[in-house]
């Protein structure tokens, strides 16, 4: 028997994220719409992960308007985003009616599959929002975090999945943020989920294409019973990106398995964007090729460049080597985290404090606050003595109940400070926007009626006579951060 094996398209949303730092702007994505629409897709990521973040930002959009216009386009298609549980698309944990709120209001706005994850992969820390996806009639997908340590097992991810399960998920995903997943156990893990739960469960299987060996760790989980998998279109592939659609697509001719993707389609949306990615080239990745000693160290790419960036300030950039040598040990200390937004950029900090200051001797207040149990639980024991560490510098006591279950209610005065705020539309929408990135929010209502800023540059047009295809006419703002205190800087054109 042939078996379809379904496939969402990641270029509208992880694809330029882990390629070139989340920059593509709306109007690169638009012309491409049509074709991914009509290309076969299960579904088409476009939403959520760090583009909430990148577009009021960086290129003043509305996030909202940007789903919007996906649903206009793209009538035919399932959208799909990445939310992180309680965290929502923030970097803290939102009261529960917060995150109902944020859920109802994306399913409104044309949401329709919701990958929902925690990064410590405390089911706890997404009961909430996967209860406010069914609500809302939408597709629920419960995610599990892979990663690999002394204390992951496959059987402890199958006992995750049937946790997951239980709380009315519709799938489940299994995501390999940082290319850690070798073939092997991406066939036990999917063949284990499958014989626990049923083969009727479904199970998509998210890799990374860092370490050069993921694109056979796909074709093992469809073996194993796998019913979709993540893929980029070619011209936004490879490096710390992902694997590429076209690839997949010929890897299984011939085989027992089959995608039913209209093939022209593809090759019109790999033309678009090879010919949208140059605009981009000053964000792009500087990892192009493969890093197996990821395998190792379990430091995603773009963690590494963050830490190198981190000493480089601090003028310690050759203390790079030490640093990765601690990271592993700062994970172990912590219970062995996944490394993923946040807890990845949180084990890192921590690891160059440690470096730079001595084992432990300044925590950061995020590293405090794992340590203590305020992002959830981990799989492992935290190590008792940089708890008390953690108990004296914040003078809070270490918790074990889920974290949210200490917030208070936050809705009517986060409605109530974001109304006062210029420019705010008075909407719900803007309200979570706000609630999400307070810093940046104010600044993104007072110039939204400016429009979208896209940042892609046409490289050759920008070498003559100091022109681009965009060229800035006014100063672009950012908000920079050193030691501690906000800056606002504005950098006019020359």
């Amino acid at each position: 028997m042939n078996r379809k094996i379904d496939v969402t398209e990641l270029a509208l949303r992880d694809a330029h994220q882990s390629l070139m730092a989340t920059r593509m702007a709306i109007e690169d994505m638009v012309p491409a719409c049509e074709d991914i629409d009509t290309a076969g897709y299960w579904s088409v990521e476009c939403w959520g992960g760090a583009t909430f973040d990148s577009c009021i930002r960086y290129l003043n959009e509305d996030p909202w308007e940007r789903l919007r216009t996906f649903r206009r386009l793209m009538p035919n298609s399932r959208l799909q985003m990445l939310l992180r549980g309680q965290n929502l698309l923030g970097y803290r944990h939102y009261e529960d009616e917060v995150v109902d709120r944020f859920v109802a209001k994306a399913a409104e706005n044309g949401m329709d599959v919701f990958r929902v994850f925690d990064a410590l992969n405390d089911v706890r820390n997404v009961k909430q929002a996967i209860a406010a996806v069914k609500r809302a009639g939408k597709h629920a997908q419960g995610t599990i975090c892979y990663t690999v340590s002394p204390l992951h097992t496959v059987e402890g991810y199958v006992k995750m999945a049937k946790d997951l399960m239980a709380l009315g998920c519709d799938s489940l995903c299994l995501k390999d943020m940082a290319a850690l997943l070798k073939p092997q156990p991406a066939y036990d893990i999917v063949k284990a989920i499958k014989k626990e739960l049923g083969q009727d469960t479904r199970v998509h299987l998210h890799c990374h294409a860092t370490t050069g060996v993921t694109l056979v760790s796909l074709m093992k989980a469809i073996e194993a019973g796998a019913d979709a998998v993540d893929t980029a279109i070619s011209s936004l592939s490879l490096g710390p990106g992902h694997n590429p659609t076209e690839s997949l697509v010929e890897m299984l001719e011939g085989t027992a398995y089959h995608t039913e993707l209209d093939y022209d389609r593809l090759l019109k949306i790999r033309d678009h964007f090879a010919g949208v990615r140059p605009r981009y080239a000053e964000f792009l990745s500087g990892i192009t090729g493969v890093e197996t000693e990821i395998f190792k160290s379990q430091i995603p790419g773009g963690m590494i460049s963050n830490m190198e960036s981190q000493l480089k300030q601090q003028g310690a950039g050759d203390k790079l080597k030490e640093v990765l040598e601690e990271v592993p040990r700062v994970r172990a200390v912590a219970g062995y985290p996944p490394l993923v937004t946040p807890s990845s950029q949180i084990v890192g900090t921590q690891a160059v404090f440690n470096v730079l200051m001595g084992r432990y001797k300044v925590l950061t207040a995020e590293f405090a606050d794992l340590m203590l149990g305020y992002y959830g639980e981990t799989i492992g024991e935290r190590d008792p003595e940089v708890i008390e560490i953690a108990e004296r510098q914040t003078k809070k006591p270490p918790i074990t109940c889920r974290p949210a279950d200490l917030l208070t209610p936050e809705w009517e005065q986060l409605r109530t400070e974001t109304l006062g705020l210029e420019g705010n539309d008075g909407t719900d929408e803007d309200v979570l926007t706000r609630a999400m990135f307070p810093q940046v929010a104010p600044t993104f209502f007072r110039e939204r009626e400016d429009g979208p800023k896209n940042v892609g540059r046409d490289p050759e047009e920008a070498a003559a006579a100091g022109s681009s295809a965009n060229p800035v006419r006014t100063p672009i703002k950012y908000r920079v951060t050193v030691n501690g205190t906000s800056h606002s800087v504005a950098v006019a054109p020359a």
